[in-house]
């Protein structure tokens, strides 16, 4: 049967789309937690604009087999971007891996009709995701550069981990566990119906944990709350996420937020009361200890620690992974990716000269 494709601007569809699109993020062994409808869709509710969406769709009679979930932008150029924005780690469309090129032609032939007028801008791709089979069969102008760097490590016990590590350091994470242990701390994974308490909660001691420092002010507002409330729920539902509490003489001290696809699990957020820290306890390793027992069937190859090049992600002796970012032209609109680039050149610049300048102090001395 000839696949048939379609633009969706209605958001009402987008919601009913939530069964298709479920059924064809199973199939599609690249997506990440940030490409399921429950993630996206509650990302829309908070943070899109109305006018702005863009899904293009491929069907196979009444079956999705790809999806590319994208939104209009006009600045710095005209372009069609991922949704998901700033607070998602991976960005990439869905393709049917039982479909095979078919399905990545019929996707990459709808894109270019969507793309008359603006630049297809993926943000933020993992190597191997699948947005990088659009860009292989594309025709037009396009460009590959790099994007933020993700910190992995394998999907391993936590015994495992801390075995990779030098001796030394080995030991010193063996008696951090202990500590925790002698402390009394107690994790608990959160029920569905009892998630949505347990990330307020989060956010609360999130909050907590960075007062009087600088804090990403995204996680302190409201949409921020609402769209996590909102999307991960249905996620622990459907096994992409799990909430974990940690309790000290029975009071709530840390909740943490896992991500999970086929291919990784993902820390994505954390709280902790300062009281943890005050007792010694070495809330790093709490939590990949956490997070690693999520890996425990098998099934995820990769631990991430996301996006961020923190020192303390380097103990682990993580390797870093560079996101991509695949921007894509017609012939008519290839002056908007040459803009694009000089941007992104721009924006380089402006950052290579800010690390100088805090490197000297930050005065000119």
């Amino acid at each position: 049967m000839k696949y048939t494709a379609e633009l969706v601007t209605d958001e009402t569809a987008f919601t009913e789309l939530a069964k298709d699109w479920g059924r064809l993020y199973e199939r599609c062994a690249a997506a990440t937690p940030f490409q399921s409808h429950a993630w996206l869709h509650s990302w829309w509710l908070s943070y899109g604009r109305r006018g702005r969406l863009r899904l293009v769709l491929v069907r196979d009679g009444a079956e999705l087999v790809a999806a590319a979930p994208l939104m209009r932008v006009r600045r710095p150029v005209p372009a069609l971007v991922p949704l998901g924005g700033a607070i998602s780690d991976y960005g990439d469309v869905l393709l049917d891996d039982e479909r095979g090129e078919e399905a990545v032609a019929a996707l990459t032939e709808t894109l270019s009709a969507a793309a008359r007028t603006a630049l297809i801008d993926f943000r933020e791709v993992r190597p191997g995701g699948a947005a990088e089979r659009i860009y292989d069969r594309w025709h037009g102008p396009r460009r590959r550069v790099s994007d933020s760097v993700c910190l992995e490590l394998p999907a391993l016990p936590m015994e495992e981990l801390v075995a990779r590590l030098p001796s030394a350091k080995a030991q010193r994470v063996r008696a951090k566990l202990r500590k925790l242990t002698a402390l009394g701390v107690e994790r608990h994974v959160v029920r569905p119906d009892e998630v949505d308490a347990a990330l307020r909660r989060l956010l609360e001691l999130h909050q907590l944990q960075w007062q009087g420092r600088k804090v990403t002010s995204e996680h302190l507002r409201p949409r921020f709350c609402d769209h996590l409330v909102r999307s991960v729920g249905p996620m622990v539902r459907s096994g992409n996420a799990v909430v974990t509490e940690f309790r000290l003489d029975d009071d709530v001290v840390a909740v943490d937020l896992t991500l999970l696809s086929r291919r990784l699990a993902g820390g994505y957020l954390y709280g902790a009361h300062p009281r943890l820290r005050e007792r010694k306890a070495d809330v790093a390793v709490m939590l990949l200890d956490a997070c690693a027992e999520h890996t425990r069937t098998g099934a995820p190859g990769t631990l991430s620690l996301l996006r961020g090049n923190e020192p303390y992600k380097h103990h682990w002796r993580p390797e870093p992974v560079v996101n991509q970012r695949l921007l894509l032209a017609r012939r008519r609109t290839a002056p908007l990716l040459s803009a694009a680039l000089c941007d992104v050149a721009a924006r380089r610049r402006g950052k290579e000269l800010l690390r100088r300048w805090r490197e000297r102090g930050g005065d000119g001395s």
